[in-house]
């Protein structure tokens, strides 16, 4: 079976190359975004394999199944940039990898809210240049302090065990709260997390009742002294209104490895060329904002089970030879 592979990166051919060693799959890597315009490079093979920032609206899809592609593999958890509907109209099936390191994501999360929260990117930044100084790097403790999680699923039940283990108070908010958690944490109401929150974290996929979620209504609501976290996806945040809450002070800070326009720029090296986008460029000139390119999935551990999945995915089909 061929497969198409856009936005393909190092790191991650490597580890493909490495799985499928004992598979019948051939994979043709190619480093562009599927696009209306990159698709035509799907001709003569069976599926493609695409990452979070490849374009699979109806458009695209049409011209898939016209090239008689009949799988999409998906090798990431969230799904938000497909047409499912165009997908089954087209007789295009679709396969994801619903789990591959839920510690990857959280322990991510985790590393970004310390580092903001202890300015430890601006103390490195400071001793490179032999300046000890310790002005402007007071943070606080963790300990005793209030995180709120939105959404419950195994990323977020990860992160709340990490954040108990930090000696926090737990509240979490999923329309369907899970009753096996073996810690003790508190399901509350969406205006009680952001009321009484020192720590937001965002688990939750994105849909029609999660785009947006954090609005100004919400950033209203918030501790002037919080930090908001998200690994999630980026359509999540309003940006405009976080843009306003950071202006105006109405949080402390934010934690974002996602961004809702990132596509076409993360994962790409823009040092050269700069970036168009006004609302991004304004967000990288806050001391108290921390961005990372949508990083936290990337570990061994994770990268090893994406591609063992999307390997397994692929091979439970049962392809016709091209005519």
């Amino acid at each position: 079976m061929k497969v198409a592979f856009f936005s393909a990166k190092k790191y991650e051919v490597e580890i493909f190359k490495q799985s499928n060693q004992k598979s019948s799959l051939e994979f043709h890597f190619f480093e562009s975004r599927l696009t209306e315009q990159t698709a035509q490079l799907a001709k003569g093979h069976h599926a493609v394999c695409c990452f979070v920032n490849d374009v699979l609206d109806a458009p695209v899809l049409r011209i898939l199944a016209d090239l008689n592609i009949k799988y999409i593999a998906l090798r990431c958890a969230g799904y938000n940039n497909i047409d499912l509907n165009a997908a089954q109209n087209l007789g295009l099936q679709v396969f994801r990898v619903p789990e591959y390191s839920p510690y990857a994501v959280a322990e991510h999360a985790t590393a970004l809210l310390l580092t903001l929260n202890r300015k430890i990117h601006r103390a490195h930044n400071r001793v490179r240049e032999l300046n000890f100084a310790l002005d402007g790097l007071v943070g606080f403790d963790l300990h005793g302090k209030t995180v709120g999680v939105i959404g419950t699923g195994k990323i977020g039940r990860v992160f709340a065990t990490i954040m108990k283990g930090f000696g926090c108070r737990v509240l979490a908010f999923d329309p369907h709260p899970n009753t096996d958690l073996k810690i003790d944490i508190e399901y509350v109401t969406l205006n009680e997390i952001y009321r009484n929150s020192d720590v937001l974290s965002l688990h939750c996929p994105l849909n029609e009742h999660t785009r947006y979620l954090l609005n100004e209504q919400a950033f209203g609501q918030m501790k002037r002294n919080a930090i908001l976290i998200n690994t999630g996806r980026g359509a999540i945040i309003d940006t405009k209104a976080l843009i306003n809450a950071l202006k105006t002070h109405q949080i402390g800070g934010a934690c974002l490895d996602v961004y809702e326009e990132e596509e076409g720029i993360f994962f790409n090296d823009q040092s050269i060329e700069g970036i168009e986008d006004d609302i991004l460029a304004r967000l990288t000139t806050f001391p108290n904002v921390l961005i990372t390119s949508h990083q936290a999935f990337l570990t061994k551990e994770a990268l090893a089970n994406i591609a063992t999945t999307t390997i397994q995915n692929l091979e439970r089909t049962q392809i016709p030879a091209l005519v």
